[in-house]
């Protein structure tokens, strides 16, 4: 062994004690600086992949929620057409109803007219006759008296 031997691993030894003291701390921790940035970065993907399933999971019941009302709603309308519709035949045949009474009361009343001036014209013709049979002149006032008590009779 000589002495440039020993001298390079002097050299040597000085060289690994030098960057084990300055090089390789500061390599260490921006190696451990990255590995936990990357580490990091993984949770914070592993987090935004759960947020999004639960987005996804939320938005799925929200949609369905969304539909049941829907679905609720609709039918609420439905069913509040349908009393619509049924009040308002109701309604119909309630006025067709009293158009038909009020049509039938009218005819009555027409009819019980045409009958008292058919009343009044048979009396006329009557009281006509009796004074044409009889060819002289006949009181007014008695023979009122007579016509009201016939159409008493008539009715």
């Amino acid at each position: 062994m000589n002495a440039t031997l020993i001298i390079q691993i002097v050299v040597f030894l000085t060289f690994v004690w030098f960057t084990k003291s300055f090089v390789w701390p500061p390599i260490v921790k921006a190696l451990d600086e990255r590995a936990k940035k990357i580490a990091d970065g993984l949770a914070a993907a592993d987090k935004a992949k759960a947020d999004l399933a639960n987005a996804e999971k939320k938005s799925v019941e929200e949609l369905r929620a969304a539909r049941e009302s829907a679905a609720e709603l609709r039918s609420g309308a439905e069913k509040q057409a349908a009393k619509l519709v049924e009040d308002a035949r109701a309604e119909a045949n309630r006025i067709v109803a009293a158009a038909r009474e009020a049509a039938t009361n009218e005819a009555a009343a027409a009819a019980q007219k045409a009958k008292d001036a058919l009343r009044d014209q048979v009396a006329q013709l009557a009281v006509a006759g009796a004074e044409r049979i009889l060819r002289r002149e006949i009181n007014a006032q008695v023979h009122a008296d007579l016509l009201a008590n016939l159409k008493q009779e008539l009715s």
